[in-house]
């Protein structure tokens, strides 16, 4: 008998090569090529193809679109993050750490839809029926059109879809899927990736939405092939703290609307409930006066969020100073303390610090880093900011204060918030004065051309 050949694959860029190497020859990346057998992959690769052949090229003109393709789900916040709602025939992953309410968020939404008349399927490869309409029952009331089916099989979820004609499929999760023409375990790289590719032409051959949902590794990435978010259309991320209250959930890809996109959720008994002003959620039981307490304004997506910054900056009594950072950045850390202390010459080599972006928010943008600088001197010089002042701007290597997108929006947000002094870079200031778009007669522009401005106020 004739022993069954084997192929090599990147999971980070789908690289295909016959033997194993220790680097992949695509993106250079180191031990990311896995093993997967090849008769499996052309026999389940063969039956796509032909199911996508039925169509033929179209000139872009004659091509009809609807006004109103999309379908709300009723989640006002899931809506925003989905670019508007959801489109027939994509196919959305949404991935987070276990128990951060994945198959909670999901499980309302087939609920809302189905009280619309529209048709669900919720197929679980990691529970009972039984045990889904147990977690069912603590959200509320489910009409006849949300079907539910405990199967892990792909050819027989194929089937139960062709039979029903949902018009959204849930699947929950794909590494539980089995593909039976690949001869590989459940949740492996190759499962995975056969797996969606079958749920893709499904959700274009039957005009579908499909979802699914991904457990994700201790590095926070979706698991299995890297290639698995480059098939999807969408991709959504659970964050937050399971001990936290509120949840966010981020859109790192949209095929149909914009990218970081942000919803909040504020996790209770019954579910998932919407935080529809995050600001005001965002700043509560926030002390005013204390030193290392600043509030900063960051935009996710189209949306501003205001947030506090806390800063911790002691003596250390250990050889090395300990730096912590919570939803920042460490190193972007580490670089503002040696901006700190090169430019204002501000001694911090010999401090502890801890900074904490308050609410569970994870923040990566550079807006983020005046509101940084600011609360590290504060605590610093254990000097409170005042209460009601709200800062914003990027910081550069010599020091200076950079303009950043869409600061109109942003003071915008600060007035309405009841804001009455606003620090932001100076060309920022000066465009928005410029623009006249905005009534600041109740706020204070202040401008900033570099760092050394902010001690005035300290």
């Amino acid at each position: 008998m004739a022993k069954e050949k084997t192929i090599f694959f990147c999971k980070e860029c789908g690289f295909e090569t016959a033997k194993w190497q220790g680097q992949c020859p695509g993106c250079h990346e180191w031990n990311t090529l896995a093993e997967a057998p090849t008769s499996g992959r052309r026999k389940a690769g063969g039956a796509g193809r032909e199911r996508l052949s039925q169509s033929r090229p179209a000139k872009i003109n004659e091509i009809e679109t609807q006004q109103e393709c999309r379908k709300l789900t009723g989640i006002k916040e899931l809506d925003r993050v989905l670019g508007g709602g959801i489109v027939p025939g994509s196919l959305v992953l949404v991935g987070g750490d276990p128990g951060i309410g994945k198959s909670t968020l999901l499980l309302q939404m087939c609920r809302l839809l189905a009280q619309q008349g529209t048709k669900a399927l919720y197929v679980s490869g990691e529970e009972s029926t039984r045990q889904i309409k147990l977690r069912a029952e603590r959200i509320g009331d489910f009409t006849d059109d949300l079907y539910l089916y405990s199967e892990t099989g792909m050819s027989a979820i194929v089937q139960a879809a062709e039979e029903l004609k949902p018009d959204v499929v849930v699947i929950d999760s794909i590494q539980t899927m089995l593909e039976e023409t690949v001869d590989a375990a459940p949740g492996s790289v190759s499962q995975v990736r056969e797996v969606t590719s079958r749920l893709l032409q499904m959700a274009k051959g039957m005009n579908i939405t499909i979802f699914i949902v991904g457990h994700v590794t201790k590095e926070g990435n979706v698991a299995g092939p890297r290639m698995l978010e480059h098939m999807v259309d969408t991709v959504l991320y659970f964050e937050g703290d399971k001990s936290a209250m509120y949840r966010m959930l981020r859109g790192v890809k949209n095929r149909f609307g914009s990218t970081n996109e942000v919803g909040v959720f504020e996790m209770l008994n019954q579910g998932l409930k919407e935080v529809p002003n995050p600001s005001e959620y965002l700043m509560q039981g926030r002390l005013e006066e204390e030193a290392g307490s600043v509030v900063a304004c960051i935009m996710e997506g189209s949306r501003p969020f205001l947030l506090e910054v806390q800063a911790l900056v002691c003596q250390t009594s250990f050889p090395m100073p300990r730096r912590t950072a919570v939803g920042f950045d460490y190193n972007r850390i580490n670089l503002l303390m040696a901006v700190l202390e090169k430019r204002l010459g501000v001694r911090m080599a010999d401090s502890d610090a801890y900074v904490n972006v308050a609410g569970g928010m994870r923040v990566m943008e550079p807006a983020l880093d005046l509101a940084m600088v600011a609360a590290l001197l504060s605590s610093y010089r254990n000097k409170s900011l005042g209460g009601n002042i709200l800062l914003f701007g990027e910081v550069g290597l010599v020091g200076e204060v950079r303009a950043v997108s869409q600061a109109e929006r942003r003071v915008g947000e600060a007035i309405k918030t009841g804001y009455t002094t606003c620090i932001l870079p100076e060309s920022n200031r000066q465009s928005i004065v410029r623009a006249g778009n905005l009534q600041i007669d109740s706020i204070r522009l202040i401008g900033v051309k570099h760092i050394r401005e902010i001690l005035e106020y300290l």
